[in-house]
């Protein structure tokens, strides 16, 4: 219990320091994730300053601790305390493995954020498309666990 309780605060404190740092962004940081196309990702990074996008860069490493912490936080939630059991065994893998999924498809999206701010890239819409999908991907893993969290207490309180 100690290992979940250790993951989900070090989670908390680093999203909420991460929140703080990029809250000043304008366009956020959201509207990044979401920008499949080298015209939307450019009309998010051009409306930054220079020290507006060095922000954005430099939240990149801390982030990868974030998802690790969130991973192991929801793979440790399903797998080492009782949370899921009202909801069978195939929901308790779900939940034990959404999280970290989610964790992974963040990985994809903070490396491609990382290359394609690093400089203009207009000749790989591709690679705009698998950023904004593996952001997509992320967060529907996120709100699936989200909803399994909230399900799984609403079966305990019967």
């Amino acid at each position: 219990m100690r290992a979940v309780r250790a993951s989900g605060l070090v989670a908390l404190a680093l999203f909420a320091a991460l929140a703080a740092w990029l809250a000043p962004l304008e366009p956020g940081a959201l509207a990044l994730q979401f920008a499949a196309t080298p015209r939307a990702f450019g009309e998010v990074v051009h409306r930054w300053s220079a020290q507006d996008l060095q922000r954005y860069r430099a939240h990149l490493p801390l982030d990868a601790v974030l998802l690790l912490a969130y991973g192991a936080f929801g793979f440790l939630l399903a797998t080492r305390t009782a949370l899921f059991a009202p909801l069978g065994e195939r929901a308790r893998a779900a939940a034990g493995w959404a999280m970290p999924a989610a964790a992974a498809f963040d990985a994809v999206e903070n490396g491609l954020h990382a290359w394609l701010t690093a400089a203009p890239r207009f000749g790989v819409p591709s690679l705009y498309a698998a950023s904004a999908g593996a952001a997509g991907l992320k967060w529907l893993l996120l709100l699936a666990f989200a909803l399994l969290v909230v399900a799984a207490l609403a079966r305990t309180r019967d």
